[in-house]
């Protein structure tokens, strides 16, 4: 990706793009909603063009050489697009027919794609009567019916129970290890970009971050110390004035970053009794490299809906009568 720029009228989604995927790696995007990610997904699928920059794999321009690109590249969407009236053989016999398979060599490659997924035994069953884990492997088979080199995976465990997920993720590394294929996968979700070998995290459609889950969190050091006080700004100020450490407030919260976290903990609870109400202490996370990058929290969408019904509660407002905050 080379200074990728993508707009929507005014609203720039994406502002100077760049980033390069190493061959046989696992890659994540990590970023809050918003954040560019899915537009970013649509041109690396040739799904769009941007406004300026370019986004080449595997020596193709995505926007302009689209058709060469897809037979080379495999693409799993976060919305579902198996045929689930279909046995699973079916769905995969439809989808060789587009990259022009035919005949014994399709069914050889659907015998070898559904047992490499842990599918074979369920070839001629319908996909509605799967799991949702099932079907996913099932859409993952699709993607890699045709043997990619390249393979892009938009938020792939939306869905999955955690039993699914953990297995999504070791067939995304046998991939890798022994297919020696190359996954960019999209996600919202800090315990999936901590699997990945290297990430880059967006933020408002720029990089803000960029490199190993370890080498991003060695940046904190230390440890994290969150403060919970009815007066933070307050708070904030005197812990710099007397400790001399930086320290900031963020949503509502004091932040520190501090080596020997639970020692200097008790120091602050002695310094100030009875002002803290609550406190966490926490090795570095990629929360907390986000934070550091951007001056705010990683919303997701869950997330930021039970923000807004807690703060409607607490203003004594009934659904239906949220005003201005």
């Amino acid at each position: 990706m080379r200074d990728i720029v993508h707009r929507y009228g005014e609203r720039a989604a994406l502002n100077g793009v760049s980033f390069e995927v190493r061959p046989a790696e696992l890659f994540g995007l990590l970023g809050p909603n918003g954040s560019g990610k899915t537009t970013l997904f649509r041109i690396l699928s040739t799904l769009m063009v941007p406004v300026a920059g370019r986004a080449l794999i595997l020596g193709h321009n995505a926007a302009e050489d689209p058709s060469q690109l897809r037979r080379e590249i495999g693409v799993v969407f976060q919305a579902q697009s198996i045929d689930l009236k279909l046995t699973a053989a079916e769905n995969l016999m439809h989808q060789g027919h587009l990259y022009g398979l035919r005949g014994a060599a399709l069914k050889k490659r659907i015998a070898e794609i559904l047992a490499r997924v842990g599918l074979a035994d369920r070839a001629k069953e319908k996909a509605e009567t799967f799991s949702g884990g099932m079907q996913r492997r099932l859409e993952l088979a699709k993607g890699l019916l045709h043997g990619p080199k390249v393979l892009l995976l938009d938020e792939p465990t939306t869905g999955l129970d955690p039993g699914a997920r953990r297995d999504l993720w070791q067939y995304l590394r046998i991939l890798r290890d022994e297919e020696r294929v190359t996954v960019l996968v999209t996600t919202h979700l800090m315990e999936e970009a901590e699997r990945c070998d290297r990430l880059v995290i967006l933020n408002e459609g720029r990089v803000v971050a960029l490199g190993t889950p370890t080498e991003l969190k060695r940046e904190i050091g230390g440890d994290v110390i969150v403060l919970e006080t009815k007066d933070p700004e307050r708070l904030a100020g005197k812990i710099r004035t007397q400790f001399r450490t930086d320290t900031n407030v963020v949503e509502g919260q004091v932040r520190i970053e501090r080596e020997h976290g639970h020692r200097f903990v008790t120091d602050l609870v002695e310094a100030f009794p009875g002002e803290i109400d609550a406190v966490s202490i926490a090795k570095p996370s990629l929360e907390d490299v986000f934070i550091r990058r951007t001056g705010h929290r990683f919303w997701t969408e869950s997330e930021e809906s039970t923000a807004k019904e807690t703060l409607r509660l607490r203003s004594g407002q009934t659904p239906g009568h949220e005003g201005k905050h």
